[in-house]
């Protein structure tokens, strides 16, 4: 199976930003904050109201920028993918490895990151046409280092990333998402800017 046009550009940029909870209604003015402050692929999960609009409005909004892309998180069925792709989205990011979604994300030429723990897992998400793997939750370094001894693919850590362990996180790990470690609801756009200038300096 052919790389995704997206691997590289995630691979080396090594940060997807987790909006948790992002309304519509900030969703442009989050996204421009995050851009400004070096942001580049931003991930909406799907489990709060409003979501498919929010990366409706993103993907609208940076659709003339290469370097910027919206994807959906959270992403449990086949439905969802065909969704996410309606509103524009880029990738396809699950907590788990459930191979319809990786293969219906593939299918429709997404970039594909599901969510493992264990190397049953993430081989079985290999062989439904994975991109790339978060490992969720990530546990320890040493845990991503033993689990990238054995898997082909990168894998990103998720689930607790912040600024006081980024660098740690990357000696390992091939990238990182990260959530409240950037954005919580409610922060307006000047904190989202400064926290995540904070975030990729440290």
């Amino acid at each position: 199976m052919s790389q995704h046009p997206l691997f590289q550009q995630l691979v080396d940029d090594g940060t997807v930003v987790i909006l948790r909870g992002l309304t519509p209604d900030e969703a442009i003015d989050v996204g421009e904050a995050l851009v400004r402050a070096g942001i580049r692929f931003m991930e909406v999960p799907l489990n709060r109201p409003g979501a498919l609009e929010a990366i409706r409005l993103l993907a609208g909004r940076f659709a003339g920028q290469a370097d910027v892309h919206v994807g959906a998180g959270t992403v449990l069925t086949p439905e969802q993918v065909d969704s996410v792709r309606q509103a524009g989205g880029e990738f396809i990011i699950s907590p788990n490895t459930r191979q319809a979604v990786i293969r219906r994300t593939r299918e429709l030429e997404l970039l594909s990151m599901p969510g493992f723990a264990t190397p049953t897992e993430a081989f079985d998400a290999i062989d439904a046409g994975a991109d790339l793997l978060k490992v969720f939750p990530y546990g320890t370094p040493e845990n991503i280092a033993v689990l990238k001894s054995v898997i082909p693919l990168p894998v990103f850590a998720v689930g607790g990333v912040t600024r006081e362990n980024r660098r740690e996180l990357l000696s390992v790990a091939d990238g990182v998402g990260v959530g409240i470690g950037i954005y919580r609801p409610g922060m307006t756009p000047a904190e989202v800017h400064l926290s995540a200038k904070e975030f990729l300096e440290a």
